[in-house]
């Protein structure tokens, strides 16, 4: 049974060899998506042996589920980010899955942990997070999304052993420059859906889980979410037995974080933009930082739906 596995890269040149040498546990059919890297990412990438591809970025979606097109036929596709690896139990557990090919299985989560500034966050309820990462090939695509986006599986979805950890070796400047983005990119689709889009059937059930608890979140008033939210990890499920880095983490992803999405968002709603339309593209891409054609790709997603 073949086993694919898809990078999508940009300027990864910190983290492609580690990414490839771990998918390398389990298949030698690897393509890396790359969207004309300025740094050494290509030439490690080849190097290496994979295949490789290029593309303009648009969107992770819009990229993942071109590359569907262009890759060989397989057996089973894997979707990996540039910044993660396998550990030795979750390869293990998926050439087991592979082996024993059951007909009743079209999909497989992974267990993924983030590790922040080098540090791997064990406290806080946060991690592990099962998350789609494996189907059946022609059984799956990624949704029209530009946060958040989850791959769609038709068929049944079980969770394999072991971790995928997300472990990003830039700066916090880095961090909190990527995070300032996808903030954005946050409200624009909470302007676009109102809250998160309701689970679709085909997420898996955790996945699904995870975004009605999310679509709660956006129920609660704007004042006071981002700070519950920060006691409820921090304090209560005990975040701080991290130390000074689930801290940080805690501090920026669950409370600074959402708190700017929640201010571009009624920023937004207090200019007067409750929604996406073809007068609004220019305000909006201004008011949140990002082009008009970024905007513009949402506002086709809601046309698609």
């Amino acid at each position: 049974m073949k086993i694919t596995v898809i990078i999508l890269t940009y300027n990864e040149e910190l983290h492609i060899e580690r990414c490839i040498r771990s998918a390398q546990l389990i298949t030698d059919s690897i393509y890396v998506v790359d969207s004309n890297s300025s740094d050494s990412t290509i030439d490690i990438a080849t190097s290496l042996g994979v295949r490789l591809l290029n593309r303009k970025f648009d969107s992770h979606s819009q990229q993942f589920n071109w590359a569907l097109e262009a890759i060989d036929p397989c057996d089973w596709v894997i979707r990996m980010d540039a910044d993660e690896y396998l550990t030795n139990e979750l390869a293990l557990s998926i050439r087991e899955a592979v082996e024993l090919n059951s007909s009743a299985i079209h999909g497989y989560a992974f267990p993924r942990r983030i590790a922040f500034l080098g540090k791997l966050i064990r406290f806080g309820g946060v991690f592990p997070v099962e998350i789609v990462r494996m189907f059946r090939y022609q059984f799956g695509n990624v949704e029209a999304r530009l946060m958040d986006e989850q791959i769609l599986v038709s068929g049944k979805v079980v969770a394999l052993k072991g971790e995928l950890i997300d472990d990003n070796k830039s700066s916090l400047s880095w961090w909190i420059d990527k995070h300032n983005r996808y903030a954005s990119l946050e409200a624009l689709e909470m302007l676009s859906n109102g809250s998160l889009d309701e689970p679709s059937c085909e997420l898996s059930g955790k996945t699904a889980f995870r975004r009605k608890l999310k679509n709660n979140y956006y129920k609660l008033p704007i004042s006071i979410r981002a700070l519950s939210l920060f006691i409820y990890r921090y304090l209560i499920r005990q975040g701080f037995r991290d130390g000074f880095y689930g801290f940080l983490f805690h501090f920026y992803q669950g409370l600074w974080y959402r708190l700017l999405v929640d201010s571009k968002y009624q920023t937004l709603i207090d200019a007067g933009m409750e929604h996406i339309n073809e007068d609004s593209v220019g305000l909006i891409s201004r008011s949140l930082g990002l082009s008009e054609s970024t905007v513009l790709l949402k506002l086709n997603f809601g046309k698609n739906v």
